[in-house]
């Protein structure tokens, strides 16, 4: 379809484009939400204004945001992917420069009344660049191995940055967002298991780099491995975060403990129970029924966002949807499983409940571009 037929045929003005919104979806995104303010004032011991209300403030700006960038037409993120990614990259370098160091990691930007976390900005940033290049590529090349190569170099300059940071989980998610894209896009499977393989190689030489010069991982990384794998060989050390989630998790039962009466967060024996553990909070006070409806939740938002990619004809949203809807997967799975202990430990937040500025409004502007695919889709 050419840029002037796609104008002519797609453009809705005026009211109708806030009919044409996904009214689900923004529902869905105020109802888990919502879940969030009420764990952070659980979580602040009933005082609003130490973590809900903050909260509360973000997610109304990102939600003027969300609905601004819905109505703006699909070819203005097209025309921007190549900037937005150059702009990112930028701020990662600014970061490993002169960032604000928190808990022995790199990873934010001072800039006076706010902090800047670039590598939420990169998340979305690499998908519109994916996008726009493989809706720029001609189908008949996008398995072709020079045509592969391009986009393996725009995901692992921005994933090697965020690991010097160090930043372990943002890596991961940066990697397996653009092979999301790039899988959607068309690309070969056996890319992928060649890639896999090759993972499992760089695996092995991190775990032998273990105490010699050539150390690949800080010493803390390769305690959240041997706590992942066994969280009783130091349950009052490295694994104290993984043994109280589960305590907190199990203690919960079927319908909880109820409203604030969870112990494990009351007596401070979760660690970041705002933030990345803000999970087993939900599930000790609320039982496998929260936990279990905050998933479906999370799980309708997944859904409503590939049925609006799988319906879009437009090559470039329908890919930007993809990697937006596979980014925000990674947010809730990640971080489920590390809690749970399925996963390593790599400080990953949960979508619009753990506190965060950064996360949050990125969030929240990404699923703006979302809707903005499903306004402007070809009708």
């Amino acid at each position: 379809m050419s840029y002037l037929n796609y104008q002519v045929t797609t453009t809705p003005t005026g009211i109708r484009k806030i009919l044409y919104l996904n009214w689900p979806l923004v529902f869905l995104i105020i109802a888990v939400s919502a879940t969030g303010f009420l764990m952070l004032y659980s979580v602040g011991g009933g005082d609003v204004s130490r973590w809900a209300q903050p909260q509360m403030e973000r997610f109304a700006i990102g939600m003027v945001a969300m609905f601004a960038l819905a109505f703006v037409p699909i070819w203005f993120w097209r025309s921007i992917a190549i900037p937005a990614y150059v702009i990112s990259l930028a701020l990662l370098v600014a970061v490993d420069a002169i960032g604000h160091t928190t808990m022995g990691a790199q990873r934010w930007l001072d800039l006076g009344p706010i902090r800047l976390q670039p590598s939420e900005m990169m998340k979305v940033s690499l998908v519109l660049m994916l996008a726009a290049y493989y809706d720029w590529l001609d189908i008949g090349k996008v398995s072709r191995p020079f045509w592969v190569l391009i986009p393996i170099l725009l995901i692992l300059i921005p994933t090697g940055l965020v690991v010097i940071q160090p930043d372990l989980g943002t890596a991961i998610m940066l990697t397996l967002g653009g092979a999301f894209t790039a899988f959607a896009a068309g690309v070969s499977v056996w890319y992928f298991i060649v890639i896999f393989a090759a993972g499992g190689g760089v695996v092995y030489a991190v775990l032998a780099s273990r105490g010699t010069p050539w150390q690949l991982l800080h010493d803390y990384q390769f305690r959240r491995i041997d706590t992942f794998l066994d969280p009783t060989t130091d349950p009052l050390g490295a694994g104290y975060n993984i043994t109280q989630a589960q305590i907190a998790l199990g203690s919960g039962g079927w319908s909880g403990r109820g409203f604030m009466q969870g112990t494990q967060s009351r007596l401070n024996f979760l660690p970041e129970k705002h933030t990345d553990f803000i999970f087993t909070t939900l599930a000790e006070e609320f039982g496998f029924i929260g936990a279990f409806s905050l998933l479906t939740l999370y799980v309708l938002i997944l859904g409503f966002c590939l049925h609006s990619a799988l319906t879009n004809r437009d090559r470039f949203a329908s890919l930007l949807t993809i990697g937006i809807a596979s980014t925000f997967f990674l947010y809730f799975a990640v971080n489920m499983g590390m809690v749970m202990g399925l996963l390593p430990v790599v400080g990953v937040p949960l979508p619009m409940v753990s506190y965060g500025g950064t996360q949050l409004m990125i969030l929240l502007m990404a699923f703006g571009m979302v809707q903005s695919a499903h306004v402007h889709r070809p009708r």
